[in-house]
């Protein structure tokens, strides 16, 4: 299973970015799809989660600023980040909780990460 982050950049302050990540190799189910980030010298912190069947969850620092969203069909996340700041910048990494057949064990997997730098 191979988890593969998109769509950092350089932005501007207020500006907007797009994270997507793909799951792919052997899946029987994803149930679990977040996004985490890691600023320089900080612990990496859960960003948001979406939950199969259940209502996305953020941290406070970005609720009404980002919206995760997950296509199933794709086994695709993504992170609608808007309203950027300068304290948004950070390595931000995907991460999926896979099952990979109907009786198997449910495995977490990280993606390698993708940098939003958010600076004027």
């Amino acid at each position: 299973v191979q988890l593969q982050a998109s769509g950092g950049g350089v932005v501007q302050p207020g500006g907007s970015l797009r994270l997507s990540c793909v799951v792919s190799g052997s899946i029987f189910s994803i149930n679990v799809m977040a996004w985490y980030r890691q600023a320089p010298g900080k612990q990496r912190e859960l960003v948001a989660v979406a939950t199969n069947g259940a209502n996305p969850k953020y941290v406070d620092s970005v609720k009404g600023r980002f919206t995760i969203s997950r296509d199933n069909t794709k086994n695709t996340v993504y992170l609608q980040m808007n309203s950027l700041k300068a304290e948004d910048t950070a390595v931000y990494y995907c991460n999926a909780d896979v099952k990979r057949r109907l009786l198997g064990a449910t495995e977490s997997y990280w993606g390698q990460g993708t940098l939003v730098t958010v600076s004027s």
